[in-house]
């Protein structure tokens, strides 16, 4: 059972607020959020919400979640609300008195901001522990419209008691053991055979066989072009093997993004001419049309990568694009083409 609000916890108010919140709102927020490994988020906070961008079970993030990632979603949901009210504050921002923030609420409300912002500002002035933060709680417990939702309760189970194996199982057990002791004993060593060594004769007459020639690695292959690629592309331009930055163009258009049409991605390149490059894009994320790019790691790239099947004809200067990230080893190549 949730303890009264005025002695509840900055992180249960959080828990009981992210609980309060649509859960629509709140994905779209962390939808929009750049969890990848080189960003400054730390590990604590960012793996938690990458599992929230999987799950979309916002009540079980609520719940379960560390603190840290608790009271940093708080504050990525409540950021553009929270400024509008620092605005309306003016210069009693820093420490206002109740009745001023009570006036700020009530005018940034008249204006359309919904209860479920005010909420999420609040709760991060608690957990924030602002100068406010008591007049935060006294809001959210006089005002009905903005009362967090209680945490369910948590059951306690009782230890179970230790239980008797029967004899059945006491006489298998035993039988383990003792088949464990007879796998340790030490095994007598194996006789010698003796091998029987070739003359210089048969040496002299055997096939000239070479050891570094068996153990050659298997030829770069020649990337397959259909015969309008091969009109256009070359197969062994210098390029070929490579990873580079380029802009890859979207499939469809985002419908939050229309603006935007493509993005900058590494892309494998499998043919290249003198002002069009032939590439395959690498993703973050995996799908069917996608299989792992194997050599991520020694190429630099920050997280696994996927490879995807389709190939991208791009409009580029093939001498301008400057260095490359890194080019495939021969055996990096033909295990993935």
């Amino acid at each position: 059972m949730s303890a009264p609000f005025e002695e509840a916890s900055a992180l249960d108010v959080a828990r009981r607020a992210l609980l309060g919140l649509p859960s629509e709102a709140v994905l779209e927020v962390v939808d929009q959020l750049d969890l990848r490994a080189h960003t400054k988020i730390t590990a604590v906070i960012g793996v938690p919400l990458k599992r929230l961008q999987q799950s979309r079970d916002v009540s079980v993030f609520a719940l379960s979640a560390p603190a840290a990632a608790i009271k940093a979603l708080l504050e990525f949901v409540s950021n553009a609300a929270l400024e509008r009210v620092v605005t309306q504050l003016g210069e009693n921002a820093d420490n206002p008195s109740y009745d001023e923030l009570v006036a700020a609420l009530d005018a940034l409300v008249a204006q359309g901001m919904s209860d479920d912002e005010v909420v999420s500002v609040l709760a991060v002035a608690i957990c924030e522990e602002f100068p406010a933060s008591g007049h935060c709680r006294r809001l959210l417990a006089e005002r009905e419209r903005w009362t967090l939702p209680a945490l369910p309760e948590r059951e306690v189970f009782a230890p179970a008691s230790p239980r008797t194996p029967r004899p059945e199982i006491k006489e298998q057990r035993k039988a383990r053991r003792e088949a464990q002791k007879q796998r340790k004993k030490p095994q007598s060593p194996p006789r010698p055979v003796k091998v029987k060594r070739p003359s210089p004769a048969s040496l002299a007459n055997a096939p000239a066989t070479s050891a570094v020639a068996a153990t050659a690695p298997a030829p770069r292959r020649r990337y397959r072009l259909t015969p309008r690629e091969l009109e256009r592309f070359n197969a062994e331009h210098p390029l070929v093997g490579s990873l580079v930055f380029v802009e890859v163009p979207f499939d469809a258009v985002d419908p939050e993004m229309p603006e935007v049409h493509s993005k900058e991605r590494p892309a494998l390149v499998v043919a290249a001419s003198s002002e069009e490059l032939l590439v395959r894009a690498i993703y973050s994320n995996p799908s069917a049309t996608r299989s792992l790019f194997g050599p991520w790691r020694r190429l630099g790239l920050s997280h696994h990568s996927y490879l995807d099947d389709a190939r991208v004809e791009l409009r580029v200067d093939a001498g301008s694009l400057g260095a490359s990230i890194g080019v495939l080893s021969d055996d990096e190549w033909n295990e993935l083409i």
